[in-house]
Formats: C-alpha cells, sequence, structure tokens
C-alpha cells in the first residue's frame, strides 16, 4: 500500500514522467485488487496475470488521460482492467454466438451453503462456468453492470445476458447443492 509519506498523486505524476519506481509503486498497490477482478474472467492464474498485465500495460500507456476529477485511480484503473479481461474473453470465444432469450428463471442458492464455502472454493465453481455465462455473471453480480450495459458491452442481446444469468445460477446452484449432499 502506498504509505502516508508519499500520496497517490505524487505517484501518478511520477508514472506521467516515465518513472519506472513510480510505475512499480502503482502496480504493487493495486495488484491484490486488480489480481482478483482478472482471476474472475479466466480460467486460471497464468491467463490472469497475462490479463492483469496488459491492463497496466495499458494504464502506464494512457496514464496521460487520467483525470482525477472524474474518477478515482481505483476506479479509472479498475475499469481499464474489467476492459481487457473483456479483451481476451473475446480472442477466446471469437466465433461463439448466442442467439437472445428472453425468459430467465429464478434460481435460489440457500445463502447459509454459501457462507460456508471459501471464496476461493466458490471461484473454482465459477470458473466451470461456460466463458460466456462465467462473463456475463461476474459482470453483473461481482462488478454490478445492468444487463443493458452487459448487452452493449459484449455485444449480445439484454435476453440473452439474462439467459446467461440464469444459466450460471442454475449451474451454481447444481453444482453447490451437490456438494452440500456430498457433505
Amino acid at each position: 500500500m502506498i504509505s502516508e509519506d508519499q500520496n497517490i498523486d505524487d505517484i501518478v505524476s511520477g508514472c506521467k514522467a516515465g518513472n519506472r519506481q513510480a510505475q512499480e509503486k502503482l502496480y504493487r498497490n493495486f495488484y491484490r485488487a486488480m489480481m482478483s477482478i482478472c482471476l474472475r474472467y479466466t480460467k486460471n492464474e497464468t491467463d490472469a496475470m497475462e490479463v492483469l498485465n496488459t491492463g497496466f500495460y495499458k494504464v502506464f500507456k494512457h496514464i496521460q488521460r487520467y483525470e482525477p476529477a472524474k474518477a478515482s485511480m481505483y476506479t479509472w484503473i479498475r475499469t481499464i482492467v474489467i476492459h481487457s479481461c473483456l479483451d481476451y474473453l473475446k480472442l477466446q470465444q471469437r466465433n461463439i454466438r448466442h442467439e437472445g432469450l428472453t425468459e430467465t428463471t429464478d434460481v435460489q442458492i440457500d445463502p447459509e451453503i454459501i457462507s460456508k464455502m471459501k471464496s476461493e472454493h466458490l471461484l473454482l465453481l465459477i470458473r466451470k462456468l461456460t466463458p460466456a455465462t462465467q462473463t456475463v455473471f461476474n459482470l453483473f453480480v461481482m462488478e454490478g453492470f445492468s444487463h443493458k450495459e452487459i448487452s452493449k458491452l459484449l455485444q449480445i442481446s439484454d435476453g440473452t445476458s439474462k439467459w446467461h444469468l440464469s444459466e450460471a445460477r442454475k449451474y451454481l446452484q447444481k453444482m453447490i447443492n451437490e456438494e452440500d449432499t456430498i457433505e
């Protein structure tokens, strides 16, 4: 984390000047939070690290565009990293297209079961989803995007976004319930 004697503005100024030490400080400060985002969108740590580094490359390349009055550094970097994740996924599934579906079913997972699960285990279950379903689930549940926003980001219909979210919930419910009966 950034120490009290050096604030984020100093680090950003250093990054804008091309100072490698400032870039390293910025990277280290936001590494954990951004890596956790990348892990939600990829199937393994190697891919997550690739996406994270691509995202930070873009951060450093475009640091001159950062305006503190418009967004916090965290929000600005997070946006770039999420878009890097989406770019990565588009490359992975370039030819996969899904038809729009408008109906979804409400699937409920007992909150008590989820609270017993470790976050790493839940992440492993989410990684078992198909890439498109995993992406929609992450954008909706973890990032707080609306179906309308997701449809624009992924160039799919609102109905397709809703369908993927429904599929994710059904699949996760099935896996969680299967594990609960084993225990």
